[in-house]
């Protein structure tokens, strides 16, 4: 997988990643889409683990298809709640009232 991510397509993604406003969330799939990349929603998700070796991004702001939070991810629903993101009683995010679409 390393060989497919690269300096230049970690940006491509962060960038977008970046422009994501506060109580708002994208999907890993809308991001993949969003680099020309339609099927890569997985490679999105990798290059957000590794986010922290390019600076600061709001990576919290990135959930699955469905609205689930990234396993793992202790305090991204605190983050996202303190945005007024709203959450379904499944403990997934609102994705009528809160998905990005720029």
């Amino acid at each position: 997988m390393d060989r497919v991510i690269n300096d230049e397509l970690a940006y491509a993604i962060l960038s977008i990643v970046e422009e994501v406003p506060a109580g708002k969330v994208v999907t890993y799939g809308q991001l993949a889409t969003m680099i020309g990349r339609p099927q890569n929603s997985r490679l999105a998700g990798t290059v957000l683990s590794r986010a922290s070796l390019y600076g600061d991004y709001p990576c919290h702001r990135v959930v699955n298809h469905s609205g689930r939070l990234a396993p793992g991810f202790e305090q991204q629903e605190e983050l996202l709640r303190s945005e007024g993101v709203s959450f379904k009683e499944n403990g997934c995010v609102d994705l009528k009232k809160h998905q990005w679409r720029p």
